[in-house]
């Protein structure tokens, strides 16, 4: 199994590529999403044919379920052994049981809200939509209420009570305070912080419970999904330039490859790595979509490296969609 290190301010994580037992035959074809459960199994939201599969901790596989139930596969968030999985083609998101049970559905199967938006292009959205328009993440707080970013065709981000009962929304389009090219990935701090990953502006924003602006971190690029360790720590996934462009999009000079960050609650960058010239290395990544930490700190990326370049040949077959980084030393 190749491996590789990834250090920084402290931290050691061996990069684990291959980690999961597949049952033979079965491929992810990409991993959308990654969460873990109260008992560190890892359910992994892919675009294959078995759309939630699980493994135990140390890659063994368990169980899957959800096949014939999305259009396509997005987000996964656990809280309190519930599954959340987003679907944003189909334009809701649902809560299960760990065992693939629907309990709950946010939004209507099939019908997106009218933000005014042309095709896919975020830059025509016209106007800020109820849920949704092809929602994106789910974020849980401590007392359960659900953030959720929505997403490819909206502005917003919906504030829903445990229940499911719509209680506010905030965002229109643009660059300014509040406001959202593509919010693509949230995440909930214990006080309640909200951070959203505003993917086509480059940056981290930050929020009150109550959708109030408070600052925003730009030292990322193009940022896809954010989660917090016990330490309240930030840990980012950023697509970078080389992959998922939008074709009307056009990459700086040097452009920065993909990798993850993690930041401190106030905003120092604690760690990087990956951003590397060859995506298919252990440690290293082209397409980070997805990230969790297990009970242990370990972590998990999943990658979209089909639909971000590997169906145009950027990358070969073989890159890897899916990285366990185990993490070595205290922190």
């Amino acid at each position: 199994m190749p491996t590789n290190q990834a250090t920084g301010a402290g931290f050691r994580y061996e990069a684990l590529v291959r980690w999961e037992q597949l049952p033979a035959g079965w491929s992810f074809v990409e991993v959308a999403g990654v969460a873990t459960d109260s008992q560190d199994r890892v359910y992994v939201f892919n675009r294959g044919a078995h759309p939630v599969i699980v493994f135990d901790r140390d890659g063994r596989f368990v169980k899957s379920w959800g096949e014939g139930t999305f259009n396509r596969a997005h987000g996964i968030t656990i809280g309190d052994d519930a599954v959340y999985c987003t679907d944003d083609l189909d334009h809701t998101v649902r809560k299960f049981t760990p065992d693939g049970k629907l309990l709950l559905t946010l939004g209507t199967s099939g019908r997106p809200s009218d933000t005014g938006i042309d095709g896919i292009d975020y830059r025509t959205i016209k106007r800020a939509g109820p849920p949704f328009h092809r929602p994106t993440n789910v974020a849980l707080a401590t007392d359960g209420s659900l953030y959720i970013t929505d997403g490819y065709g909206n502005a917003r981000v919906h504030k829903f009570s445990p229940d499911g009962r719509l209680l506010f929304s905030w965002g229109e389009p643009g660059t300014g305070p509040g406001q959202f090219n593509l919010p693509h990935g949230i995440a909930v701090a214990r006080d309640g912080r909200v951070y959203v990953a505003d993917r086509e502006n480059s940056r981290i924003q930050i929020f009150t419970s109550e959708g109030k602006y408070l600052t925003e971190w730009t030292d990322v690029a193009r940022p896809m999904q954010v989660c917090l360790d016990r330490h309240e720590r930030v840990f980012v996934a950023e697509v970078g330039w080389r992959a998922g462009r939008f074709p009307w999009q056009t990459p700086p000079p040097n452009p920065v490859g993909a990798r993850v960050s993690v930041v401190s609650a106030e905003g120092k960058l604690l760690a990087r790595w990956g951003g590397g010239d060859d995506p298919t290395a252990p440690g290293d990544f082209f397409a980070p979509h997805d990230l969790c930490l297990d009970s242990r700190g370990d972590l998990y990326v999943g990658e979209v490296v089909m639909s971000a370049g590997g169906n145009r040949g950027l990358v070969p077959a073989h890159c890897h969609t899916l990285q366990k980084f185990t993490l070595r030393g205290n922190q």
